[in-house]
């Protein structure tokens, strides 16, 4: 059987984002959304999540790039002197390894946000990071702990089959994922083993910020046995914080294409967020 989650990450990050995650929803294919619960246009996204009902919210856990829910004060070795989060992932992935201090820092602030999500009323469907820093065992070790305290029963870790890239876009040049796969595999061993939900394929990581919507069709009607998400970063445009080169509007774009949503209505597969699965 094929089930199949389309999730928006960075809802909430600002209105831009937000506008695309309504018109995605409504009027294209996205099933669930991703929620900053301390970005500049978090208020917004939550009147919005009210009023979609079939939106499948989850909790976008912030680490990086980003401000913190916590006072800076509380959580001083995670920022730096703007009071941003540090935005050399692999230093900081070493202090939080190796420096307790920083640990409990971490932990104060991940359940900081869970706390927040929670205020918020709507359900958790699932849980994910900003730059899949959950990847670092010791985030990962944290949001579990945390997490399950907050109803947390889902994750995305990010682990694409390549054959089906390879159908979706055959003439495209996929990037190395040896970087990311052995910790990806080793974070969904441990979620599996906790009892968390995992899709057992994610599609997103190599194509980024450029899904088109040929490569999203693409996915749709090749997609794997099993469990599968696909997300993406949709927004009517660039916005303050937002990543170069990323083409937004043309993810938007792809998720109400014609095409697209003709295919995934037309297909087989089972549609929903995690807590439908």
């Amino acid at each position: 059987m094929k089930s199949l989650i389309v999730t928006a990450d960075d809802f909430g990050a600002a209105r831009e984002v937000n506008d695309a995650v309504e018109i995605a929803h409504r009027d294209g294919i996205l099933t669930a959304a991703s929620l900053m619960v301390s970005g500049a246009a978090a208020t917004d996204a939550l009147d919005r999540a009210r009023n979609l009902p079939r939106l499948r919210v989850g909790l976008h856990v912030v680490l990086v790039e980003g401000r913190p829910t916590l006072p800076v004060s509380a959580v001083p070795d995670l920022v730096d002197a703007s009071g941003h989060f540090r935005t050399d992932m692999a230093r900081a992935a070493a202090n939080m390894f190796f420096r307790p201090k920083v640990r409990r820092q971490l932990e104060a602030e991940i359940e900081a946000q869970f706390d927040a999500f929670r205020a918020t009323g709507l359900n958790l469907d699932h849980a994910n990071t900003h730059k899949h820093f959950h990847l670092h065992p010791t985030i990962a070790s944290a949001i579990l702990r945390v997490g399950r305290r907050y109803g947390l029963r889902a994750m995305r870790v990010p682990l694409e089959p390549r054959p089906a890239l390879r159908r979706a876009d055959p003439v495209a040049k996929l990037p190395s994922a040896l970087a990311t796969a052995p910790w990806a595999m080793l974070a969904r061993a441990r979620l599996r083993a906790a009892g968390i939900r995992v899709p057992d394929q994610v599609f997103g990581l190599a194509w980024s910020g450029a899904m088109t919507p040929a490569r999203l069709i693409g996915l749709i009607e090749n997609l794997p046995e099993g469990l599968s998400e696909i997300y993406l970063h949709p927004a009517t445009g660039p916005y303050d914080g937002s990543a170069p080169g990323y083409a937004y509007a043309d993810e938007l774009a792809a998720l109400v294409a014609p095409r697209t949503v003709a295919a995934f209505r037309n297909s087989a597969i089972a549609k929903g967020g995690f807590a439908d699965f």
